[in-house]
């Protein structure tokens, strides 16, 4: 199976980004589409309070998953790389310290979330009303984090050995069957909000078993053996360096949702974060083709760089943003055109349509400048330049965004906080352009740094 991460240095660069990238991207919007359904069903049968509830537990999802990304784009640059430059010995210790730590965080994450569940759910902004909704939900979830860390860090893994197809078979399983049965559990059980959780937890176990099958099976170009699972701190360090942007982006963003989560219950009220959570669901749902071209570019970048191919490196680099800048726009021109459209998907309740036309079209006014900050982050991550990947993945979240987010309603009120978003996409479109202009030797001139 060595074959099948040695094409990474030899196919064309357009073929290898569309094999890698699209059963990403199909992946990523199976993904995000059952969110979107998770969203309509509670808002449907729980009513808005219901998607409230969702947006005030999905930092705590974030953070599981910010650290289970993490390790995965972490591990994933570090096999890509050493599979590149044939040390395969090494890329299957890789392997083995990334199992490891997923079994720790797994364990941590349960302990920590059920015994601060509450705290942490007035801590991220939940009021009195919202509370029950978030905490029944959670009280499920929390059950799955061993799946979904598995999960989320090994898809990583499996691409950076130039599979993406059967990580977009791990998402598609997962997706179709929360689609599956978040109805049912719903609406057949009665089971209501508990009903999506308990969904999303199967179809993750579910996803889980198609996994492990795949590993032992041997189509993997990774081996494991148990002496791999023995913690070596060298590489530990730099799987959590080189992934340490991923967790800020992530981590950030959990943040950014919290301070959101408060700001808007001061100005607007329950109303405010339910159009909110809606809202975010759709912006979910619009970056996860770019989030697919990052995935499928980072093995590209990562084996070719470690194989001293520079010019292959940098051919990837440039289609991979004319790509991203394409269907950036072409999301930006849909949401624009018809805002109230997509409101009325979730809810037809007119104060909620309302704010929400209003708030979407301000939110994505700039919207077409996150691709190249998300391809530029993507890029150093693949090349293992933690501290460059590292800014820029923390520049929206932390640096611009909830700073604004803080500023700007006391200024303009609700509107203040539509306000932040646009804003923090101008500066981090402004900082990841100065980044590729410092580093334009790998973006542009096909040859290593003199």
């Amino acid at each position: 199976m060595k074959v099948q991460s040695e094409r990474l240095g030899i196919e064309p660069i357009p073929k290898l980004l569309v094999d890698l990238a699209v059963p990403a991207i199909i992946g990523m919007f199976v993904m995000s589409f059952h969110n979107v359904i998770d969203t309509f069903f509670i808002a449907r049968y729980v009513g808005t309070i219901g998607v409230g509830a969702l947006s005030i537990a999905m930092p705590i999802q974030m953070i599981i998953m910010a650290l289970a990304g993490s390790v995965g784009i972490g591990g994933g640059s570090m096999i890509s790389r050493k599979l590149g430059s044939n040390e395969t010995e090494k890329a299957n210790q890789v392997f083995g310290n990334v199992l490891s730590i997923v079994f720790f965080i797994s364990i941590v994450g349960v302990i920590f979330g059920f015994s601060l569940l509450n705290p942490l759910l007035y801590l991220f902004g939940s009021s009195e009303t919202i509370l029950p909704y978030a905490r029944e939900y959670m009280g499920i979830i929390l059950y799955g984090t061993a799946f979904f860390v598995f999960t989320m860090a090994m898809n990583n893994v499996i691409r950076s050995e130039g599979n993406a197809k059967t990580a977009m078979g791990t998402m598609l399983i997962s997706a179709i069957l929360n689609i599956i049965l978040t109805p049912i559990f719903i609406f057949v059980f009665g089971l209501g909000i508990k009903g999506a959780a308990l969904a999303t937890v199967v179809a993750q176990g579910i996803a889980v078993i198609y996994l492990l099958i795949y590993f032992v099976s041997g189509r993997s170009s990774l081996s494991f053996k148990s002496l791999y699972l023995r913690p070596q701190w060298f590489i530990i360090k730099e799987i959590m360096s080189i992934g340490s942007s991923m967790f800020v982006h992530q981590a950030a963003g959990s943040i950014m949702l919290i301070v959101a989560n408060h700001m808007l219950i001061f100005y607007g009220g329950d109303l405010a974060i339910s159009v909110f959570g809606i809202i975010y669901k759709v912006i979910m749902f619009s970056v996860m083709p770019l989030m697919g071209i990052v995935q499928g570019l980072l093995p590209l970048v990562g084996y070719n760089f470690g194989a001293n191919q520079h010019e292959r490196v940098s051919e990837s680099i440039l289609l991979a943003l004319k790509t991203a800048v394409i269907l950036s726009l072409f999301a930006f021109v849909i949401i624009m055109s018809f805002p109230r459209s997509i409101i009325l998907i979730f809810t037809d309740e007119t104060a909620a349509m309302e704010m929400g036309g209003t708030a979407l079209r301000i939110m994505f006014a700039l919207s077409m400048t996150i691709s190249i900050q998300q391809i530029t982050s993507g890029v150093f991550q693949a090349l293992g330049k933690a501290k460059e990947a590292f800014i820029i993945s923390m520049s929206r979240q932390v640096l611009f965004l909830i700073p604004l987010l803080l500023t700007l309603p006391t200024l303009f009120n609700l509107t203040g906080i539509w306000l932040a978003f646009p804003l923090a996409d101008l500066l981090s479109f402004l900082l990841a352009l100065w980044f590729i202009r410092k580093y334009k030797y790998i973006f542009f001139l096909s040859q290593q740094s003199p």
